[in-house]
This record gives structure tokens, C-alpha cells and sequence, in this order.
């Protein structure tokens, strides 16, 4: 497959690179050469309010040299400028040695020789006409804008073509091509009162390419066709009274619970309190590892850089690790941490599970989440309705909205797009409000079921922020719905002094 540049210019930033490190006493080298293209659209009320088209194209060169890392980038790529970011990097290390704790030792990972990978997709995003892409938004706003009550619309489009060329000292060439396009469509309506509800889809994005918008993996007409008769009844929709509640908990919803509670808080730097940039460290520190009771027995969270469509997903990590599938909670029970080479090298964890990413050829690469998702039930495993089935007196959440969570990982609260009032085992209709409020243990301690396979959805994020200077990652959570018993639920209308 191409890669981000010529091919020829790829072998002779290599040569150059990793001469130059082997010349310098680097004990390990890995050079970086990555084009990523970023597009944005924005509709609003039938109107182009945005379009964006970004190129990102440069090199980034890290080295290990007498136990210090040291990382530099430039937007030049070529054997000359390769060569200089060696010079530059050994530089860094040698300045940044007083201040190192200990030696920097890289956890080993064997050579993969020549590796070739890109993530599934049929149509590529960034390639389809800006003209066809504000069509598609505009007819989606004027969808919204033609029903009943809808007085404002706005559609959005995100797509992503990232291009990564990596090759290191021990042997291993990844020529990588991850696509990824999120969507998503937003109706507003203003009672005559004044009062307002806003609702938006719930579709995901995805690593897919245009195809995704054109109902492959996901029916925008039928979503769309729903929105203002939903938006409508939630407008009308009675506040909901706060107490203590069952809640059944969508997938859309549950993503972003796990994203915050489990994915950050399962982050080794972050529980090491190494990392505390832009989400705190952790309450899951290693002292609980092998026996900590995070959740309930019918929880299993695994890290995966492999699942398909995941926006985490890759081949090869900016470290040179061969991406991995591995148990974080099993059984309830915290069992593992997310790893990049240099925090496994330093506790002695043997091999990296594939965590490094940097998110521009001109950052260094750091630890960042894989795939954080929730296992659904065994064999045929209940179903939504099975679920709700089980609740006398509770609220079925779907979509997500706003969040907030504390710097350990622990307090938090999270609010959703649609609530629903379950009585007796049945939704009586929609609340509005509704915002549940946790410890991270005993929310998941609480939840009772998950549901089966045909629950299950692979929701996710583009803009996950970590590091200073911050840098972002897309990640996909994967999740069935589940039932979580006796959640303390606030009326969030009440709590901003509306």
C-alpha cells in the first residue's frame, strides 16, 4: 500500500534516521512519517456555517540514549531533515537526563518485520466532493426544519484519513492507514413559554468510511425520521422527580460512563500518578491489582486494539507493538492496566499491550486508551426489553450529553439525550432532567445484568484530550445495554437554579 509519501523518500528518511541514532549510542530509534487529513463540514439551518480541509504532513524521530528519551518533529520530511531530528532528539535526551527519576528501559518487543494494514473501508471520506457532503447536511437539516416544532437544525461531518509510515531500530517497517467519519445531526425546538430541548442522533462514529453515512452500519433516515416526534414528546415530557432509582442503560449512553470511570482510571500512568494532564490520575492503584472489586461478577472489560470499526484499532502502535486484545476487569475484579513499552519497562510488566500513540508526526508519543469496551452477556444473553422488564420503579438512558467526573476517577455524574420512565416493568414515557450520580465502585458494583449480544453497540469519541501539550486520540467503547440498581438520580433542571 502508499504511504504518506513516496516511497523512495520513505527508505532514505529511514536510512538517514536510524544511521544517524546508531552513530549517536541511541540504544533504541523509531522515526515517524505521517500525512493526516482532517475535514469538517458544518449545516445549520439549511446554511453552510463551516467547511474545513487540513493537511498534517511530518516526521517525528524518538530516541533512547544513555537511559533518557528524547523526541523531535519537524514538518520537513526528508533524509536531511531526518538526520537533524536525530541530532535534536539526542540533544533533548542529554538535557532531560538530570531531571529522569531512573534509566528509561524500554519493555522488549520482537521486530515484525514489514507491516501493511488499513482500517476497513469502501468509500474513503476525505475523498468525496465537498458539493456531495454539504448536499447530504443541507437535505438533513431541511428533514428536521420541515417537521413540526423543529426551529433549528444543524448537521456535522468529521472524517479522517491518517497515514502513518514507522520504522525502528529493531527491524520493524508499518506503512498503516486508519479512516474514521463521524456524523451526527442536531434538532432544536422552543416551546412558547420560552423553554427549549435540544435532541441529537445517537449513531456513533465509526472507523468506516463514506459508506457509513449511506447505511452501511448505520440508518440515518430512520434516525433522522424519529428525531422530531421525539423531540417533540420530550418537550412536553414531566421533570423528573429526584430520588433513588433502577436505571436500564443504553449503549449509546454507557460508552462514555465506561470512557470516563473505567478507560482514563485504567491508564498505568495515570494510576501510577506519573500522568495527570486533562483527567487526573486514578483510584485504581496497583495495590488493588489482582484484587480490587471495581464491579459486580457479570462485569468483563477488555482493552482491544484489535475489534473492527474501533477507532482505536491499528496494527502496529507508535512504539513498535503489535496491537492486542486483554482483560482489564474480569469477573468484577480489576486484572490489568492499559501499558505503553516504557511504563511496563519500568515495573517489570514484561511486554507493552500496545498502548503509545501521538497524534501528530510533531508529538512524542504517549500513553493512550485502546479500545475500552464491556462484554455483553454469554450465549443469548437478555434483552433491552428484558431488562426493563425486571424494573418496578425506574429510567431507561439513551444518547449521552454532559458529564462530569473528579480528578481520581471516582465522583461522577452523567446526564443522556432521552430518558424514559419504567413503572412496573413498562416506559410510561419520557422524562427530562435526568442526570445519575456515582462512585465509579458502586455503580458498577450495582449493576445486576448485562445485556446479550444483540444489545451490543461500538460507540467511541474523536476528541479524547491527554498530555500537555495536549494531544487527542479517537477510541471507541464498546458496551451492551445493562440494568444498574438503586442509582441516586438528581433533577438537573433544579440543580442549576432553573
Amino acid at each position: 500500500m502508499d504511504g504518506p509519501v513516496d516511497d523512495d523518500v520513505l527508505a532514505e528518511v529511514t536510512d538517514a534516521a536510524l544511521d544517524a541514532a546508531a552513530r549517536a549510542g541511541a540504544a533504541h530509534a523509531t522515526v515517524r512519517v505521517e500525512r493526516i487529513r482532517t475535514q469538517i463540514v458544518v449545516i445549520r439551518d439549511g446554511h453552510l456555517e463551516t467547511a474545513i480541509d487540513d493537511t498534517e504532513l511530518g516526521t517525528g524521530v524518538r530516541v533512547v540514549h544513555e537511559g533518557s528519551l528524547g523526541f523531535a518533529g519537524s514538518v520537513a520530511v526528508g533524509a536531511g531533515p531526518a538526520a537533524d531530528l536525530v541530532r535534536q532528539a539526542v540533544g533533548a535526551a542529554r538535557a532531560t537526563s538530570p531531571a529522569r527519576p531512573a534509566p528509561i528501559e524500554l519493555a522488549d518487543e520482537p521486530s515484525h518485520g514489514r507491516v501493511e494494514w488499513t482500517s476497513p473501508y469502501r468509500v474513503d471520506p476525505v475523498d468525496v466532493p465537498l458539493a456531495e457532503k454539504v448536499g447530504l447536511l443541507t437535505d438533513w437539516t431541511g428533514l428536521l426544519l420541515s417537521a413540526p416544532g423543529v426551529h433549528h437544525a444543524t448537521a456535522f461531518v468529521m472524517a479522517v484519513r491518517e497515514d502513518k509510515y514507522l520504522a525502528d531500530s529493531s527491524g520493524t517497517v508499518a506503512v498503516q492507514r486508519r479512516v474514521r467519519l463521524h456524523p451526527q445531526v442536531e434538532a432544536l425546538s422552543v416551546a412558547d413559554d420560552g423553554d427549549f430541548e435540544e435532541l441529537r442522533t445517537v449513531a456513533p462514529p465509526a472507523a468506516r468510511g463514506w459508506e457509513y453515512v449511506q447505511g452501511d452500519g448505520w440508518d440515518a433516515g430512520a434516525e433522522l425520521a424519529q428525531l422530531p416526534g421525539l423531540l417533540a414528546e420530550k418537550l412536553r415530557a414531566p421533570s423528573v422527580d429526584p430520588g433513588t432509582y433502577d436505571l436500564v442503560i443504553d449503549p449509546t449512553n454507557l460508552w462514555l460512563t465506561i470512557h470516563e470511570s473505567i478507560g482514563h482510571a485504567t491508564e498505568l500512568d495515570r494510576a501510577m500518578g506519573y500522568e495527570a494532564a486533562f483527567a487526573g490520575t486514578s483510584f485504581a492503584t496497583p495495590d488493588g491489582l489482582g484484587t480490587m472489586r471495581y464491579g459486580s461478577p457479570v462485569m468483563h472489560v477488555v482493552g482491544d486494539r484489535t475489534r473492527e470499526h474501533g477507532l482505536a484499532t491499528v496494527a502496529i502502535d507508535d512504539e513498535g507493538v503489535a496491537a492486542q486484545s486483554f482483560d482489564i476487569v474480569r469477573d468484577g475484579v480489576l486484572v490489568g492496566y492499559q501499558l505503553d513499552r516504557s511504563i511496563a519497562g519500568a515495573l517489570g510488566l514484561g511486554r507493552s499491550n500496545g498502548c503509545a500513540f501521538a497524534d501528530s508526526p510533531l508529538h512524542l508519543p504517549i500513553q493512550r486508551m485502546a479500545n475500552v469496551s464491556l462484554e455483553p452477556a454469554p450465549g443469548e444473553g437478555p434483552s433491552t426489553d428484558e431488562l426493563i422488564a425486571g424494573v418496578d420503579r425506574g429510567i431507561y438512558i439513551v444518547g449521552d450529553k454532559s458529564w462530569s467526573i473528579d480528578m481520581q476517577r471516582y465522583n461522577f455524574q452523567f446526564t443522556g439525550q432521552r430518558f424514559y420512565a419504567i413503572d412496573g416493568g413498562r416506559i410510561t414515557g419520557q422524562l427530562r432532567d435526568v442526570a445519575y450520580q456515582a462512585t465509579t465502585t458502586e455503580f458498577w458494583r450495582a449493576m445486576e445484568a448485562v445485556g446479550g449480544r444483540q444489545t451490543y453497540l461500538l460507540g467511541g469519541a474523536f476528541n479524547c484530550g491527554k498530555g500537555q501539550p495536549e494531544q487527542v486520540a479517537a477510541v471507541s467503547h464498546g458496551c451492551p445495554s445493562v440494568l444498574v440498581r438503586a442509582v441516586r438520580v438528581l433533577n438537573a433542571r433544579h440543580e442549576s437554579g432553573r
